[in-house]
Protein backbone atom coordinates (compact mmCIF):
# COMPACT_ATOMS: atom_id res chain seq x y z
CA UNK A 1 0.00 0.00 0.00
CA UNK A 2 1.16 3.55 -0.76
CA UNK A 3 3.11 5.18 2.07
CA UNK A 4 1.16 7.92 3.84
CA UNK A 5 3.46 8.61 6.79
CA UNK A 6 4.27 12.14 5.59
CA UNK A 7 0.59 13.04 6.06
CA UNK A 8 0.36 11.74 9.64
CA UNK A 9 1.19 13.87 12.67
CA UNK A 10 1.11 13.10 16.38
CA UNK A 11 0.46 16.79 17.15
CA UNK A 12 -2.49 19.15 17.17
CA UNK A 13 -2.43 22.30 15.02
CA UNK A 14 -2.66 25.78 16.56
CA UNK A 15 -0.53 28.40 14.78
CA UNK A 16 1.68 25.48 13.86
CA UNK A 17 2.19 21.98 15.21
CA UNK A 18 2.34 21.40 18.94
CA UNK A 19 1.57 18.74 21.52
CA UNK A 20 -1.80 18.78 23.21
CA UNK A 21 -1.98 19.53 26.93
CA UNK A 22 -4.58 17.02 28.05
CA UNK A 23 -3.68 14.17 30.36
CA UNK A 24 -5.31 11.85 27.82
CA UNK A 25 -3.33 10.04 25.15
CA UNK A 26 -5.18 8.16 22.38
CA UNK A 27 -3.93 5.72 19.77
CA UNK A 28 -5.50 5.82 16.32
CA UNK A 29 -5.87 2.29 14.90
CA UNK A 30 -6.96 0.43 11.77
CA UNK A 31 -10.45 -0.89 12.62
CA UNK A 32 -9.86 -4.21 10.82
CA UNK A 33 -6.77 -5.46 12.65
CA UNK A 34 -6.09 -2.76 15.29
CA UNK A 35 -2.74 -1.90 13.72
CA UNK A 36 -1.42 1.36 15.19
CA UNK A 37 -1.46 4.43 12.95
CA UNK A 38 -0.43 7.16 15.39
CA UNK A 39 -0.62 8.08 19.08
CA UNK A 40 -1.69 11.64 19.88
CA UNK A 41 -1.72 13.53 23.16
CA UNK A 42 -5.17 15.06 23.20
CA UNK A 43 -6.17 18.73 23.30
CA UNK A 44 -7.30 20.31 26.55
CA UNK A 45 -9.83 23.08 27.14
CA UNK A 46 -6.89 25.49 27.25
CA UNK A 47 -5.84 24.31 23.79
CA UNK A 48 -9.37 24.98 22.52
CA UNK A 49 -9.17 28.50 23.95
CA UNK A 50 -5.80 29.05 22.27
CA UNK A 51 -7.11 27.84 18.93
CA UNK A 52 -10.14 30.11 19.10
CA UNK A 53 -8.02 33.10 20.16
CA UNK A 54 -5.58 32.55 17.32
CA UNK A 55 -8.45 32.17 14.85
CA UNK A 56 -10.15 35.37 16.01
CA UNK A 57 -6.91 37.31 15.65
CA UNK A 58 -6.00 35.88 12.22
CA UNK A 59 -9.51 36.14 10.76
CA UNK A 60 -9.47 39.92 10.39
CA UNK A 61 -6.52 40.00 8.00
CA UNK A 62 -7.68 36.86 6.21
CA UNK A 63 -11.08 38.40 5.46
CA UNK A 64 -9.44 41.63 4.28
CA UNK A 65 -7.43 39.88 1.58
CA UNK A 66 -8.56 40.36 -2.04
CA UNK A 67 -10.97 37.59 -3.08
CA UNK A 68 -8.45 36.18 -5.52
CA UNK A 69 -6.00 35.45 -2.69
CA UNK A 70 -8.51 33.30 -0.83
CA UNK A 71 -9.41 31.52 -4.07
CA UNK A 72 -5.74 30.73 -4.68
CA UNK A 73 -5.47 29.00 -1.31
CA UNK A 74 -8.43 26.76 -2.21
CA UNK A 75 -6.88 25.98 -5.57
CA UNK A 76 -3.50 25.18 -4.02
CA UNK A 77 -5.17 22.90 -1.50
CA UNK A 78 -6.84 21.01 -4.35
CA UNK A 79 -3.49 20.77 -6.13
CA UNK A 80 -1.83 19.31 -3.03
CA UNK A 81 -4.54 16.66 -2.77
CA UNK A 82 -4.20 15.78 -6.45
CA UNK A 83 -0.43 15.36 -6.07
CA UNK A 84 -0.85 13.19 -2.94
CA UNK A 85 -4.02 11.39 -3.95
CA UNK A 86 -2.74 7.81 -3.66
CA UNK A 87 -1.35 8.44 -0.17
CA UNK A 88 -4.57 10.11 0.97
CA UNK A 89 -6.67 7.24 -0.38
CA UNK A 90 -4.44 4.76 1.45
CA UNK A 91 -4.76 6.75 4.68
CA UNK A 92 -8.55 6.94 4.45
CA UNK A 93 -8.69 3.19 3.89
CA UNK A 94 -6.43 2.42 6.83
CA UNK A 95 -8.00 4.79 9.35
CA UNK A 96 -11.74 4.63 8.60
CA UNK A 97 -12.13 1.07 7.26
CA UNK A 98 -13.00 2.33 3.80
CA UNK A 99 -12.88 0.23 0.66
CA UNK A 100 -10.85 1.49 -2.26
CA UNK A 101 -14.04 2.52 -4.05
CA UNK A 102 -15.33 4.56 -1.12
CA UNK A 103 -11.96 6.20 -0.39
CA UNK A 104 -11.61 7.33 -4.00
CA UNK A 105 -15.18 8.65 -3.99
CA UNK A 106 -14.36 10.59 -0.85
CA UNK A 107 -11.28 12.23 -2.33
CA UNK A 108 -13.28 13.16 -5.42
CA UNK A 109 -15.95 14.81 -3.28
CA UNK A 110 -13.30 16.80 -1.42
CA UNK A 111 -11.76 18.03 -4.65
CA UNK A 112 -15.22 19.11 -5.79
CA UNK A 113 -15.80 21.00 -2.54
CA UNK A 114 -12.49 22.84 -2.84
CA UNK A 115 -13.00 23.76 -6.49
CA UNK A 116 -16.49 25.03 -5.73
CA UNK A 117 -15.25 26.94 -2.69
CA UNK A 118 -12.57 28.59 -4.82
CA UNK A 119 -15.39 30.43 -6.63
CA UNK A 120 -17.04 31.70 -3.44
CA UNK A 121 -14.91 34.80 -2.74
CA UNK A 122 -16.25 36.50 -5.89
CA UNK A 123 -19.81 35.16 -5.50
CA UNK A 124 -20.56 36.83 -2.17
CA UNK A 125 -23.09 39.48 -3.12
CA UNK A 126 -24.99 42.05 -1.11
CA UNK A 127 -27.72 44.41 -2.25
CA UNK A 128 -28.92 48.00 -2.47
CA UNK A 129 -32.45 48.74 -1.29
CA UNK A 130 -34.57 51.90 -1.58
CA UNK A 131 -35.54 53.89 1.50
CA UNK A 132 -38.71 55.72 2.52
CA UNK A 133 -36.47 58.51 3.83
CA UNK A 134 -35.43 61.04 1.17
CA UNK A 135 -31.69 61.11 0.58
CA UNK A 136 -31.08 57.76 2.23
CA UNK A 137 -29.66 54.58 0.69
CA UNK A 138 -29.79 51.11 2.25
CA UNK A 139 -26.91 48.73 1.64
CA UNK A 140 -26.96 45.09 2.75
CA UNK A 141 -23.48 43.60 2.88
CA UNK A 142 -22.75 39.90 3.27
CA UNK A 143 -19.91 39.62 5.76
CA UNK A 144 -17.97 36.64 7.13
CA UNK A 145 -19.38 35.34 10.39
CA UNK A 146 -15.95 35.53 12.00
CA UNK A 147 -14.83 32.26 13.59
CA UNK A 148 -16.60 28.99 12.79
CA UNK A 149 -16.35 25.89 14.95
CA UNK A 150 -16.59 22.62 12.99
CA UNK A 151 -17.28 19.20 14.54
CA UNK A 152 -16.98 16.39 12.02
CA UNK A 153 -17.89 12.65 12.07
CA UNK A 154 -15.91 9.48 11.45
CA UNK A 155 -17.84 7.91 8.56
CA UNK A 156 -16.79 10.26 5.71
CA UNK A 157 -14.22 12.19 7.75
CA UNK A 158 -12.27 13.86 4.94
CA UNK A 159 -15.36 14.89 2.99
CA UNK A 160 -17.51 15.99 5.90
CA UNK A 161 -14.73 18.05 7.47
CA UNK A 162 -13.81 19.74 4.21
CA UNK A 163 -17.46 20.39 3.31
CA UNK A 164 -17.60 22.91 6.15
CA UNK A 165 -13.97 24.00 6.40
CA UNK A 166 -13.40 24.95 2.75
CA UNK A 167 -16.50 27.16 2.25
CA UNK A 168 -16.10 28.76 5.66
CA UNK A 169 -12.51 29.72 4.86
CA UNK A 170 -13.34 30.83 1.33
CA UNK A 171 -16.01 33.18 2.70
CA UNK A 172 -13.43 34.92 4.90
CA UNK A 173 -13.94 33.10 8.18
CA UNK A 174 -11.35 31.43 10.39
CA UNK A 175 -12.07 27.86 11.49
CA UNK A 176 -11.35 25.63 14.46
CA UNK A 177 -11.95 21.97 13.63
CA UNK A 178 -12.63 19.16 16.09
CA UNK A 179 -12.53 15.80 14.28
CA UNK A 180 -14.10 12.57 15.53
CA UNK A 181 -11.91 10.54 17.87
CA UNK A 182 -12.01 7.52 15.52
CA UNK A 183 -10.61 9.53 12.59
CA UNK A 184 -8.38 12.30 13.97
CA UNK A 185 -6.12 12.30 10.92
CA UNK A 186 -8.36 12.12 7.83
CA UNK A 187 -11.01 14.24 9.55
CA UNK A 188 -8.61 16.65 11.21
CA UNK A 189 -4.85 17.02 11.02
CA UNK A 190 -4.72 15.99 7.35
CA UNK A 191 -6.62 19.20 6.57
CA UNK A 192 -4.03 21.16 8.53
CA UNK A 193 -1.24 19.63 6.40
CA UNK A 194 -3.15 20.45 3.23
CA UNK A 195 -3.90 24.09 4.05
CA UNK A 196 -0.46 24.69 5.50
CA UNK A 197 1.01 23.52 2.19
CA UNK A 198 -1.52 25.68 0.33
CA UNK A 199 -0.27 28.85 2.04
CA UNK A 200 -3.13 29.54 4.46
CA UNK A 201 -1.94 32.17 6.96
CA UNK A 202 -1.05 30.98 10.44
CA UNK A 203 -3.96 30.82 12.88
CA UNK A 204 -6.74 30.86 10.29
CA UNK A 205 -7.26 27.10 10.74
CA UNK A 206 -6.83 25.28 14.02
CA UNK A 207 -7.30 21.54 14.60
CA UNK A 208 -7.92 20.27 18.13
CA UNK A 209 -7.93 16.49 18.53
CA UNK A 210 -9.66 15.60 21.76
CA UNK A 211 -12.32 13.60 23.54
CA UNK A 212 -15.82 15.00 23.39
CA UNK A 213 -16.23 14.27 27.08
CA UNK A 214 -13.32 16.60 27.85
CA UNK A 215 -13.55 19.44 25.33
CA UNK A 216 -16.87 18.97 23.49
CA UNK A 217 -19.09 21.25 25.58
CA UNK A 218 -16.33 23.84 25.94
CA UNK A 219 -15.82 23.85 22.17
CA UNK A 220 -19.50 24.69 21.59
CA UNK A 221 -20.05 27.07 24.51
CA UNK A 222 -17.02 29.31 23.86
CA UNK A 223 -17.89 32.95 23.23
CA UNK A 224 -15.59 33.11 20.18
CA UNK A 225 -17.36 31.14 17.41
CA UNK A 226 -20.46 32.68 15.88
CA UNK A 227 -21.46 29.42 14.15
CA UNK A 228 -21.09 25.76 15.06
CA UNK A 229 -21.23 23.37 12.11
CA UNK A 230 -21.90 19.81 13.27
CA UNK A 231 -22.35 16.58 11.34
CA UNK A 232 -23.33 13.51 13.33
CA UNK A 233 -26.13 11.81 15.18
CA UNK A 234 -29.46 13.45 15.97
CA UNK A 235 -29.18 13.00 19.77
CA UNK A 236 -25.78 14.73 19.86
CA UNK A 237 -27.04 17.37 17.42
CA UNK A 238 -29.91 18.19 19.78
CA UNK A 239 -27.44 18.71 22.62
CA UNK A 240 -25.22 20.95 20.51
CA UNK A 241 -28.19 22.98 19.30
CA UNK A 242 -29.42 23.46 22.87
CA UNK A 243 -26.00 24.62 24.06
CA UNK A 244 -25.40 26.90 21.08
CA UNK A 245 -28.83 28.54 21.07
CA UNK A 246 -29.64 28.38 24.77
CA UNK A 247 -26.27 29.05 26.36
CA UNK A 248 -24.67 32.23 27.61
CA UNK A 249 -23.16 33.00 24.21
CA UNK A 250 -25.87 32.47 21.56
CA UNK A 251 -24.64 31.38 18.13
CA UNK A 252 -25.99 29.96 14.90
CA UNK A 253 -25.86 26.24 14.12
CA UNK A 254 -25.67 24.18 10.94
CA UNK A 255 -26.67 20.61 11.81
CA UNK A 256 -26.52 17.66 9.41
CA UNK A 257 -27.90 14.78 11.45
CA UNK A 258 -29.26 11.25 11.14
CA UNK A 259 -31.36 9.69 8.44
CA UNK A 260 -33.69 6.79 7.73
CA UNK A 261 -33.54 6.88 3.96
CA UNK A 262 -36.35 5.11 2.10
CA UNK A 263 -35.86 3.68 -1.37
CA UNK A 264 -39.25 3.16 -3.01
CA UNK A 265 -39.68 0.70 -5.89
CA UNK A 266 -42.94 1.31 -7.74
CA UNK A 267 -44.74 -1.29 -9.84
CA UNK A 268 -43.32 -0.05 -13.15
CA UNK A 269 -39.70 0.19 -11.99
CA UNK A 270 -36.77 -1.23 -13.94
CA UNK A 271 -35.88 -3.99 -11.47
CA UNK A 272 -32.35 -4.48 -12.79
CA UNK A 273 -31.66 -0.82 -12.11
CA UNK A 274 -33.41 -0.90 -8.73
CA UNK A 275 -31.58 -4.01 -7.53
CA UNK A 276 -28.19 -2.54 -8.49
CA UNK A 277 -28.98 0.75 -6.80
CA UNK A 278 -30.25 -0.95 -3.65
CA UNK A 279 -27.00 -2.92 -3.43
CA UNK A 280 -24.61 0.00 -3.83
CA UNK A 281 -26.77 2.50 -1.96
CA UNK A 282 -26.97 0.19 1.05
CA UNK A 283 -23.55 -1.45 1.28
CA UNK A 284 -21.15 1.33 0.22
CA UNK A 285 -18.91 1.88 3.27
CA UNK A 286 -20.75 -0.81 5.22
CA UNK A 287 -23.90 1.34 5.23
CA UNK A 288 -22.16 3.81 7.55
CA UNK A 289 -23.44 6.87 5.69
CA UNK A 290 -26.22 9.19 6.82
CA UNK A 291 -27.73 8.89 3.33
CA UNK A 292 -27.45 5.09 3.07
CA UNK A 293 -30.60 3.25 2.06
CA UNK A 294 -32.16 2.29 5.38
CA UNK A 295 -35.51 0.88 4.20
CA UNK A 296 -36.50 -0.60 0.85
CA UNK A 297 -40.22 -0.17 0.17
CA UNK A 298 -41.50 -2.26 -2.74
CA UNK A 299 -44.88 -2.26 -4.47
CA UNK A 300 -46.66 -5.56 -3.89
CA UNK A 301 -46.90 -6.35 -7.62
CA UNK A 302 -43.10 -6.63 -7.91
CA UNK A 303 -42.25 -7.42 -4.29
CA UNK A 304 -41.50 -11.14 -4.55
CA UNK A 305 -39.44 -10.78 -7.70
CA UNK A 306 -37.46 -7.89 -6.22
CA UNK A 307 -36.72 -9.80 -2.99
CA UNK A 308 -35.49 -12.84 -4.92
CA UNK A 309 -33.30 -10.84 -7.29
CA UNK A 310 -31.94 -8.58 -4.58
CA UNK A 311 -30.99 -11.51 -2.37
CA UNK A 312 -29.15 -13.13 -5.25
CA UNK A 313 -27.26 -9.89 -5.99
CA UNK A 314 -26.29 -9.20 -2.37
CA UNK A 315 -24.93 -12.73 -1.89
CA UNK A 316 -22.21 -11.75 -4.36
CA UNK A 317 -21.05 -8.72 -2.37
CA UNK A 318 -17.52 -9.35 -1.07
CA UNK A 319 -16.49 -8.60 2.50
CA UNK A 320 -13.31 -8.69 4.59
CA UNK A 321 -10.24 -6.50 4.93
CA UNK A 322 -10.74 -3.06 3.44
CA UNK A 323 -7.16 -3.13 2.21
CA UNK A 324 -8.06 -5.90 -0.24
CA UNK A 325 -9.07 -4.20 -3.48
CA UNK A 326 -11.76 -6.84 -4.07
CA UNK A 327 -13.56 -5.98 -0.83
CA UNK A 328 -16.82 -4.03 -0.89
CA UNK A 329 -17.87 -4.37 2.77
CA UNK A 330 -15.06 -3.83 5.26
CA UNK A 331 -15.06 -3.49 9.05
CA UNK A 332 -17.36 -1.22 10.99
CA UNK A 333 -15.41 1.55 12.66
CA UNK A 334 -15.31 0.38 16.29
CA UNK A 335 -16.66 -2.07 18.84
CA UNK A 336 -19.56 0.21 19.79
CA UNK A 337 -20.81 0.10 16.19
CA UNK A 338 -20.27 -3.64 16.09
CA UNK A 339 -22.44 -4.11 19.18
CA UNK A 340 -25.13 -1.74 17.93
CA UNK A 341 -25.51 -3.34 14.49
CA UNK A 342 -25.27 -6.88 15.89
CA UNK A 343 -28.08 -6.07 18.30
CA UNK A 344 -30.24 -4.81 15.42
CA UNK A 345 -29.71 -8.09 13.56
CA UNK A 346 -30.79 -10.10 16.59
CA UNK A 347 -33.77 -7.81 17.15
CA UNK A 348 -34.90 -8.23 13.53
CA UNK A 349 -34.82 -11.99 13.94
CA UNK A 350 -36.70 -11.81 17.24
CA UNK A 351 -39.37 -9.55 15.73
CA UNK A 352 -40.06 -12.01 12.94
CA UNK A 353 -38.42 -10.43 9.90
CA UNK A 354 -37.60 -13.03 7.22
CA UNK A 355 -33.86 -13.44 6.80
CA UNK A 356 -32.85 -13.51 3.13
CA UNK A 357 -29.06 -13.02 3.29
CA UNK A 358 -26.78 -13.56 6.28
CA UNK A 359 -23.33 -14.87 7.17
CA UNK A 360 -21.41 -15.06 10.48
CA UNK A 361 -19.75 -11.90 11.78
CA UNK A 362 -15.94 -12.02 11.60
CA UNK A 363 -14.20 -9.64 13.99
CA UNK A 364 -15.57 -6.18 13.14
CA UNK A 365 -16.63 -7.32 9.66
CA UNK A 366 -20.40 -7.72 9.47
CA UNK A 367 -21.35 -9.43 6.20
CA UNK A 368 -24.36 -8.03 4.32
CA UNK A 369 -27.67 -8.91 5.96
CA UNK A 370 -31.03 -8.61 4.20
CA UNK A 371 -34.43 -9.05 5.86
CA UNK A 372 -37.78 -9.19 4.06
CA UNK A 373 -41.35 -8.74 5.31
CA UNK A 374 -40.32 -5.87 7.57
CA UNK A 375 -43.22 -3.93 9.08
CA UNK A 376 -43.42 -0.37 10.43
CA UNK A 377 -43.47 -1.53 14.05
CA UNK A 378 -40.06 -3.23 13.74
CA UNK A 379 -36.85 -1.57 14.89
CA UNK A 380 -35.28 -2.22 11.48
CA UNK A 381 -37.91 0.05 9.92
CA UNK A 382 -37.93 2.78 12.55
CA UNK A 383 -34.27 3.35 13.44
CA UNK A 384 -31.18 4.37 11.52
CA UNK A 385 -29.07 1.22 11.12
CA UNK A 386 -25.64 2.63 10.17
CA UNK A 387 -24.38 -0.80 9.18
CA UNK A 388 -24.59 -3.40 6.38
CA UNK A 389 -28.13 -4.49 7.25
CA UNK A 390 -31.37 -3.61 5.43
CA UNK A 391 -35.06 -4.43 5.64
CA UNK A 392 -37.57 -4.70 2.81
CA UNK A 393 -41.20 -3.67 3.38
CA UNK A 394 -44.22 -4.40 1.16
CA UNK A 395 -46.41 -1.52 -0.04
CA UNK A 396 -50.00 -2.20 -1.15
CA UNK A 397 -49.98 0.60 -3.73
CA UNK A 398 -48.30 3.92 -4.55
CA UNK A 399 -50.08 5.86 -1.81
CA UNK A 400 -49.17 3.25 0.76
CA UNK A 401 -45.56 3.41 -0.41
CA UNK A 402 -45.55 7.17 0.15
CA UNK A 403 -47.11 6.72 3.58
CA UNK A 404 -44.40 4.23 4.53
CA UNK A 405 -41.63 6.44 3.16
CA UNK A 406 -42.81 9.39 5.27
CA UNK A 407 -43.37 7.28 8.40
CA UNK A 408 -40.19 8.40 10.17
CA UNK A 409 -38.89 11.22 12.33
CA UNK A 410 -36.09 11.76 9.81
CA UNK A 411 -36.05 13.41 6.41
CA UNK A 412 -32.59 13.51 4.88
CA UNK A 413 -32.30 11.58 1.61
CA UNK A 414 -34.67 9.30 -0.31
CA UNK A 415 -35.19 7.67 -3.70
CA UNK A 416 -37.98 6.39 -5.93
CA UNK A 417 -37.74 4.04 -8.93
CA UNK A 418 -40.19 4.18 -11.83
CA UNK A 419 -40.00 4.16 -15.63
CA UNK A 420 -42.41 7.12 -15.72
CA UNK A 421 -40.26 10.16 -14.91
CA UNK A 422 -43.25 12.47 -14.50
CA UNK A 423 -44.70 10.04 -11.99
CA UNK A 424 -41.32 9.89 -10.28
CA UNK A 425 -41.05 13.66 -9.87
CA UNK A 426 -44.64 13.87 -8.66
CA UNK A 427 -43.94 11.18 -6.06
CA UNK A 428 -40.58 12.71 -5.09
CA UNK A 429 -42.12 16.10 -4.32
CA UNK A 430 -44.45 14.51 -1.78
CA UNK A 431 -41.64 12.79 0.12
CA UNK A 432 -40.86 14.61 3.37
CA UNK A 433 -37.13 14.91 2.87
CA UNK A 434 -34.52 17.45 1.92
CA UNK A 435 -33.38 15.34 -1.03
CA UNK A 436 -35.14 12.80 -3.25
CA UNK A 437 -33.57 11.09 -6.27
CA UNK A 438 -35.52 9.48 -9.09
CA UNK A 439 -33.93 6.26 -10.38
CA UNK A 440 -30.74 6.85 -8.42
CA UNK A 441 -29.29 5.90 -5.05
CA UNK A 442 -29.94 7.91 -1.91
CA UNK A 443 -26.20 8.53 -1.50
CA UNK A 444 -25.72 11.66 -3.58
CA UNK A 445 -23.63 14.80 -3.05
CA UNK A 446 -22.61 17.44 -5.59
CA UNK A 447 -20.60 20.43 -4.45
CA UNK A 448 -22.74 22.99 -6.29
CA UNK A 449 -26.18 21.59 -5.32
CA UNK A 450 -27.83 22.08 -1.95
CA UNK A 451 -27.48 19.36 0.67
CA UNK A 452 -29.56 19.06 3.83
CA UNK A 453 -32.54 17.49 5.52
CA UNK A 454 -35.94 18.08 7.05
CA UNK A 455 -37.52 17.06 10.37
CA UNK A 456 -34.97 15.52 12.76
CA UNK A 457 -32.33 15.24 10.04
CA UNK A 458 -30.98 18.71 10.64
CA UNK A 459 -31.01 22.46 10.23
CA UNK A 460 -29.37 24.44 7.45
CA UNK A 461 -27.98 23.65 4.02
CA UNK A 462 -24.51 22.90 2.66
CA UNK A 463 -22.87 23.31 -0.77
CA UNK A 464 -22.94 26.01 -3.44
CA UNK A 465 -24.77 29.27 -2.81
CA UNK A 466 -26.46 27.69 0.20
CA UNK A 467 -23.03 27.33 1.85
CA UNK A 468 -22.32 30.99 1.16
CA UNK A 469 -25.52 31.88 3.01
CA UNK A 470 -24.62 29.63 5.94
CA UNK A 471 -21.08 30.95 6.37
CA UNK A 472 -21.83 34.65 5.94
CA UNK A 473 -24.23 37.03 7.64
CA UNK A 474 -26.20 40.07 6.47
CA UNK A 475 -25.15 43.55 7.63
CA UNK A 476 -27.45 46.53 6.92
CA UNK A 477 -25.56 49.77 6.42
CA UNK A 478 -27.64 52.86 5.66
CA UNK A 479 -26.23 56.15 4.35
CA UNK A 480 -27.97 59.54 4.33
CA UNK A 481 -26.96 62.76 2.61
CA UNK A 482 -26.70 64.63 5.92
CA UNK A 483 -29.82 66.75 5.45
CA UNK A 484 -32.20 64.77 7.63
CA UNK A 485 -34.14 66.79 10.17
CA UNK A 486 -34.85 65.22 13.55
CA UNK A 487 -37.73 66.43 15.74
CA UNK A 488 -35.66 66.35 18.96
Amino acid sequence: MTDYSHLVSDKIFIEGWREGRSERVATDRNPFDDADIVTIRQASKEDVDDAYAAAAKAQVEWAALPPRKRSEVMEQAAQFITENRDAIVALIRAESGSSGIKANVEVGLVLGSLKEAATFPTRIHGGIHPSNTPGKTNFVFREPRGVVGVISPWNFPFTLSMRSVAPALACGNAVVLKPASDTPITGGTLLAHIFEAAGLPSGVLGVVVGAGSEIGDHFVESEVPSLISFTGSTPVGRQIGAKALGGEHIKQVALELGGNAPMVVLDDADLDLAVGAATMGKFLHQGQICMSINRIIVHTDVYDEFVERYGERVRGVTYGSQLDDATIVGPVVNDSQLESVSAKIERARAEGAREIVANPIEGRVIPPHVFADVTPDMELFREEIFGPVVGIARANDEEHALELANDTEFGLSSAVFTRDLTRGVRFARRVEAGMTHVNDITVNDEAHVMFGGEKNSGVGRFNGEWAIEEFTTDHWVSVTDGFNKFPF
